[in-house]
């Protein structure tokens, strides 16, 4: 086995949950005396100082959700004096306000830790030559995996995304043995591989960490063949820490390692708000029991998944995370059927013929809504005769209609057609909400 800090990542359960306890009455006790909306938000629910005597009562605290965030827009949520920050990273502010997040120098080491930690766990060791393709900057992603490189005594190549045929380069010319970018960028770096004349068979690529957007294990399948590598799916999200908060073992994966000894992750129902039991899929809740610069508590993350704590084979004790479906509010309602890009890919990615790159775009008409999926197939497939691809259109339509019950206008087309992006793709355009 393969770990960074094995005396952590193997805690017992009864140690670790006495951990994180300690940690959480900490962390409960700093943000109500140095975050004025917490010590508001614990006034309205009733909450006082020493409340909390078991992990049970984690639940009785109010939720933090991204409008809390944006409300206390810059630095309203720090619990650390801005002396004591020294790194600031903050989310792209496509839909609003960006959440800014700040770190302080032992938040730094930290999240350094659990990034190297999160390596190890993918099989990635002190003589890897680590080909980091994440963005640099305010996203959490390049810097992240940065640090966690260095701090595992591998050595980083700080490419960042773009410049797709000089990273085809560099990859080749410098022997990387590990790819960190998002899962989409991965397939377009294949593309642009062979439109160079360079195998991927012949690098020396082993993993590939990918993570930033929802991916299927078909897509997993797709990248694995075209890259010659194992791929391995991480999690994290910048208002919590970045890059890091969990991922996959290389021995199982099977779910995501979270690092509870730094966090502690809920399932609850997304219209109720109710902690569901183990097992069962919802929406993922983290509180974090170390961040100084910015702790949040109870934070929605939006996220769909489920939580397991069965043990592992690769003898880590930390619960699972099952794979993200999608996020609740990424989730597509059409004719009153709830629906997941992420689900619609995995329908695609089984079908021979059909390339991994698709759009879905939702509109309405005579106050019925629409779905139409456009799908790129290869060009030996495009090229044949009209009827074949009438054929493959509708046996697409009638699995989506079969598997996910809602009907859908499939609409094949031919290579290099749908945009291609080197961070995370766009998958949906839903002209319900320009109209």
């Amino acid at each position: 086995m393969s770990y960074h800090n094995e005396e952590f990542e193997t805690l017992p359960r009864q140690a670790l949950e006495a951990l994180q306890l300690k940690r959480l009455q900490a962390t409960v006790a700093r943000v109500q005396a140095s975050v004025p909306f917490y010590r508001q938000s614990f006034e309205r629910a009733g909450i006082i100082s020493g409340c909390i005597k078991s992990l049970d009562d984690l639940r009785r605290l109010p939720f933090t959700v991204k409008q809390d965030m944006r409300d206390s827009y810059p630095y309203g949520l720090f619990a650390a004096p801005m002396d004591d920050i020294v790194r600031i990273h903050a989310s792209s502010g496509t839909t609003g306000k960006p959440t800014v997040v700040g770190y302080t120098r032992k938040d730094i080491e930290i999240w350094s830790e659990l990034m190297a930690r999160s390596f190890a766990a993918a099989g990635v060791h002190k003589g890897d030559i680590i080909h980091n393709a994440y963005g640099y900057g305010l996203f959490t992603g390049g810097l992240g995996a940065h640090y966690g490189a260095e701090r595992l005594g591998a050595s980083v190549i700080p490419m960042s995304g773009g410049n797709t045929k000089k990273q085809i380069m560099i990859m080749k010319d410098f022997g990387s043995t590990v790819l960190t970018c998002t899962p989409s960028y991965s397939l377009f770096m294949a593309e642009a591989a062979r439109e160079e004349g360079v195998d991927f068979r012949q690098l020396k690529l082993h993993v590939g960490i990918f993570g930033a957007e929802p991916w299927s294990e078909s897509m997993r399948a797709e990248i694995e063949q075209k890259l010659n590598l194992c791929a391995i799916d991480i999690y994290g999200l910048s208002e919590i820490m970045g890059p890091g908060v969990a991922i996959e073992c290389r021995e199982a994966k099977k779910g995501l390692h979270i690092w509870e000894d730094h966090f502690i992750p809920e399932i609850i129902n997304p219209e109720t708000g109710e902690v569901l039991p183990e097992g069962e899929r919802g929406e993922l809740v983290i509180t974090t029991i170390t961040k100084e610069g910015i702790p949040l508590i109870r934070y929605r993350t939006r996220d769909i998944t489920s939580l397991t704590y069965e043990p592992c084979s690769c003898g880590r004790t930390h619960a699972r995370l099952s794979r993200m479906t999608g996020r609740s509010d990424d989730m597509l309602i059409i004719r009153g059927v709830n629906v997941f890009p992420s689900q619609i890919e995995s329908i695609l990615m089984r079908i021979e013929g059909v390339e991994p790159h698709y759009l879905l775009i939702i509109d309405r008409k005579d106050n019925l809504d629409t779905l139409e999926v456009q799908v790129e197939v290869d060009e030996q497939l495009f090229s044949d005769e009209i009827k074949v691809l009438q054929a493959l259109s509708h046996r697409i339509e009638k699995e989506i209609k079969d598997l996910l019950g809602v009907t859908c206008k499939v609409r094949l087309v031919e290579p290099q057609t749908i945009a291609r992006s080197e961070g995370k793709a766009k998958r949906v355009i839903d002209n319900r909400l320009i109209s």
